[in-house]
């Protein structure tokens, strides 16, 4: 896998089945977008599984938007946290 431009990063790294622009390409309009601006590399499969999720139990589109940016921001600082432990 070529990791060039992954830069230094203590997440994990997978290589998933599929094709992951036909994948992308089915999901809702505002996902998409979300996921085109998203600073990690979030696969369509991943954040698909949010939405439906979100959406079956009631919540609105800028509700799981909010929540998906929420959990993109965790998942950052704990890794600037390990990135400068190892420094």
């Amino acid at each position: 896998m070529n990791n060039k431009n992954l830069g230094s990063t203590s997440l994990r790294r997978r290589r998933r089945p599929g094709d992951p622009m036909k994948a992308y390409d089915t999901l809702p309009k505002p996902l998409r977008h979300w996921l085109s601006e998203a600073a990690l590399p979030w696969s369509p499969r991943s954040v698909r599984r949010i939405w439906v999720r979100s959406i079956a139990k009631g919540q609105a589109p800028e509700d799981v938007l909010h929540h998906l940016t929420e959990l993109e921001h965790r998942t950052l600082a704990r890794d600037a946290c390990t990135i400068r432990s190892q420094a």
